[in-house]
């Protein structure tokens, strides 16, 4: 789906993932969950490409609904997949610490996890190799992603600052539709490290100028980081 010159998702609220296109090639920032693998595919087909036009998948962390079809275009395509250094280990392993779900709703939990079953979200397909990232970090990349430290919902969790998609790429440092409770809005993630410290980290958006705020959980929002991050931070209070 085209959001924007540049700009485009595959998926929906439910899990996400984006493309940004430019004539220097394509773009992946987080890669859902391995079925989304066609989604992938027919996205680039109407674009009139295909994978062999993506150089390079960023992960805003190393969680399994994230890094879903990452290894299949490492493997298969030669695409290198980029993470923070602090979540290597969780892209490569699953590796993470148990966390409290938090509040829950029986028709919007079942819902996420049938979702997940029919996109093959078991087993998962871990990264075999990854590029680590660093805070600050200005990719050679298609669009110039820029790496935005956001720990909290893991400890290498980023957001992807993409000037010319005007889109900051956000991961789980927030969502816009809570997966166990199906509330709508801005609002913190669920399965969340280390709350504190994420609600802390938004303050790393306020500086980011950029029209669209780009969750891999909900819908995509139409506003500044810093409002966005500022409602984040209210809600939670």
């Amino acid at each position: 789906m085209k959001l924007a010159p540049h700009l485009h998702r595959i998926g929906n609220d439910i899990v996400a993932a984006y493309l940004v296109v430019t004539d220097d090639g394509v773009t992946v920032v987080d890669a859902g969950l391995p079925g989304h693998w066609k989604d992938l595919v027919r996205e680039l087909e109407g674009l009139g490409l295909s994978p062999a036009d993506v150089k390079g998948v960023v992960l805003t962390h190393g969680d399994s609904d994230h890094i879903g079809f990452a290894e299949r275009l490492r493997r298969d395509h030669g695409v290198p997949v980029y993470v923070h250094e602090a979540d290597a280990e969780r892209a490569r392993t699953g590796e993470k610490p148990k966390v409290s779900t938090g509040p829950m709703k029986l028709g919007p939990t079942l819902g996420f996890f049938t979702y997940a079953l029919r996109k093959r979200a078991m087993p998962t397909t871990y990264v075999s190799e990854v590029v680590e990232v660093h805070d600050g970090d200005v990719l050679d990349l298609p669009g110039s992603p820029v790496i935005v430290g956001m720990p909290g919902h893991s400890p290498g969790s980023i957001a992807v600052h993409i000037p010319v998609a005007d889109a900051v790429f956000v991961g789980d440092a927030l969502t816009t539709r809570h997966v166990l409770t199906g509330r709508e809005g801005i609002q913190p993630a669920p399965f969340t490290d280390d709350p504190a410290e994420a609600l802390t980290s938004l303050e790393h958006l306020a500086g980011l100028q950029a029209s669209w705020v780009l969750p891999g959980h909900g819908a995509p929002w139409k506003g500044s980081p810093a409002d966005v991050a500022a409602a984040v931070r209210a809600g939670a209070a």
